[in-house]
């Protein structure tokens, strides 16, 4: 099944750091039939290196990331429910971000681009939902940024929703902590910044590459570092030397971060992590109990 994605376009939209983002466009693709109520919606958000193209087919040929659990009688079936997948707020597959046109000067915002958090993006996809005339949201799902965008559907915008609603993060936090942010930081400050510091001379290769090697890493399992990296050797690839061993690491971790950087911008790379860094749940307070009691008095 061939899916197009489409865009909703937005006059503004308030930010969390007190600006009004003028205009504003997300990308968001569909799959299945919105019910007559629009209440069978089910939203899932993507995690960092995501887009809006969560199943079936794009015009290109490529599948969508989530292909194997969204359609026909898979786990979010496209038979009963009507399901709804937007690019991120920052993330410029599509969506406004620092990548998009500044109508203040006709250049790309690149890092005049404002501030964004989690509550942003989900603010821009409840007008998106509207725009796709979703009336109740049943459902909101996601992995690792995803499910930060979930949790925040629940305590945000739970009113929204259908009583029945129900919450599926997977692999998401409510508060950001220190350790993750030490790695964001890590990983965010080898890449350039400057509109000319593109390529190092000794590598010749996007400098904008190296830094997305530690958060490929802190993505896996023990079970997929095993596969690529364990003490097992296949018949096939047998290493004969440390220096071939060393070349093999290098050009797994050069694909991962050529995906990643090709997926995002380097400026959505920073303008994204700033975003999960700044994420809690909880205000400040620390206290999940107090963050989920609106939703509690709802249930009960």
């Amino acid at each position: 099944m061939v899916v197009e994605t489409q865009t909703a376009r937005f006059d503004s939209i308030p930010l969390d750091c007190g600006v009004t983002l003028t205009p504003v466009e997300i990308a968001y693709e569909t799959y299945g039939k919105l019910n007559a109520a629009g209440s069978n919606a089910i939203l899932i958000g993507h995690a960092f290196t995501g887009d809006a193209h969560a199943a079936g087919v794009s015009h290109e040929g490529k599948p969508g990331w989530w292909d194997n659990m969204i359609g026909p009688g898979k786990a979010f079936d496209t038979d009963r429910y009507f399901i709804i997948c937007s690019n991120v707020l920052g993330g410029c597959q599509g969506t406004s971000g620092p990548g998009s046109i500044n109508p203040a000067t006709g250049k790309a915002y690149a890092l005049a681009f404002p501030v964004i958090t989690i509550r942003d993006m989900v603010r821009l996809q409840k007008n998106a939902g509207r725009f796709a005339r979703i009336r109740r949201l049943l459902c909101a799902a996601g992995g690792s940024m995803g499910g930060m965008q979930a949790l925040e559907w629940a305590v945000s915008y739970r009113r929204w929703c259908v009583p029945q609603f129900r919450l599926q993060p997977h692999g998401g936090t409510a508060p950001s902590r220190s350790r993750s942010m030490r790695w964001g930081a890590r990983q965010s400050w080898p890449i350039p910044i400057g509109p000319k510091a593109t390529t190092t001379r000794r590598s010749r290769r996007p400098r904008s590459l190296r830094g997305t090697h530690g958060r490929h890493i802190t993505y896996m399992s023990d079970e997929s570092m095993r596969e690529k990296f364990g003490r097992r050797l296949r018949e096939k690839e047998k290493l004969v030397s440390i220096s071939a061993w060393i070349s093999k690491w290098r050009v797994i971790c050069d694909i991962a971060a050529t995906s990643l950087s090709r997926a995002s911008m380097r400026n959505s790379y920073l303008y994204i992590t700033k975003a999960e860094d700044y994420f809690d749940l909880t205000n400040g307070t620390g206290r999940l109990v107090d963050a989920f009691s609106s939703v509690i008095r709802v249930f009960w």
